[in-house]
């Protein structure tokens, strides 16, 4: 039987005040602009899409994973200025997973991480469809698998 699942983008509440910040206010919190110079190779978690080149991003640290566990987590993600934030509809796949290899992390309620794997980016339905049959998984995150860097977190949907 398969599972519904929804792709969530980082919210874009979270990130205001970081868009709105110069050079001086980023550099204060360890964050960077940056001009893309390859695509694929800034994936924004706004849009949940890859920058086009030319494009300024911000590099900056991300609380991705705030919880009272072991697993609580931050790392650097890049984000766009004057994108909105992805929407995707139940079981869409974020243009940012299909040509990447990927980590899947799947956390239970109390944030603790149950199961992982890896795979590339055009079978991480079926992967997610695997973790999500666990009764235990309440929600996963997506990471590419070589840096690390948090792309999106995937949640049941009805």
């Amino acid at each position: 039987m398969n599972t519904n699942f929804q792709i969530h983008a980082i919210p874009q509440e979270n990130i205001l005040a970081i868009l709105k910040m110069d050079e001086k206010q980023l550099a204060e919190i360890g964050a960077v602009k940056q001009i893309v110079d390859s695509k694929p190779g800034y994936p924004c978690r706004l849009s949940l899409e890859d920058a086009e080149i030319g494009e300024e991003v911000i590099l900056f640290p991300y609380r991705h994973h705030d919880t009272l566990s072991p697993y609580q987590s931050e790392g650097p993600i890049y984000i766009r200025r004057g994108v909105e934030q992805a929407d995707l509809n139940i079981n869409e796949l974020a243009p940012i997973l299909l040509h990447r290899h990927l980590s899947l992390r799947a956390y239970d309620e109390e944030g603790m991480m149950r199961k992982a794997m890896t795979t590339q980016g055009e079978s991480v339905s079926e992967h997610l469809q695997t973790l999500f049959a666990l009764p235990e998984i309440q929600y996963i995150h997506i990471h590419n698998a070589g840096p690390g860097c948090f792309n999106c977190e995937v949640r049941r949907s009805s």
